[in-house]
């Protein structure tokens, strides 16, 4: 049992060394909620654009999962990463631009 807690604790800390890469962390600006391109009170990312609706035919924005259920929306950023939300506008993850 003490060898398996050791064994996740090392595999945690390893990703966590992995997730800290400044680019990808929640601390850049460009990734946090304060910047107004990522807020949900910008009309780019609001569930009301219709660019944001899965009633939009054809509509690439929309993300599903495995039984292919619409579950929310990702919404380009200007600096190629993207923010993803759910259906009620909340964000719910980001990508980070490469």
């Amino acid at each position: 049992m003490r060898k398996i807690i050791v064994s996740v604790c090392l595999l945690a800390t390893s990703l966590m060394a992995v997730a800290t890469d400044y680019n990808s962390s929640p601390s850049n600006y460009n990734n946090s909620p304060s910047n107004y391109e990522n807020s949900p009170s910008n009309y780019n990312n609001s569930p009301s654009n219709y660019d944001n609706s899965p009633s939009k035919y054809g509509n690439d924005r929309i993300i599903r999962d495995n039984d292919g259920e619409a579950r929310g929306y990702i919404v380009p950023k200007s600096d190629g990463g993207a923010n993803l939300f759910d259906f009620n506008g909340n964000r719910i993850g980001y990508l980070p631009a490469q």
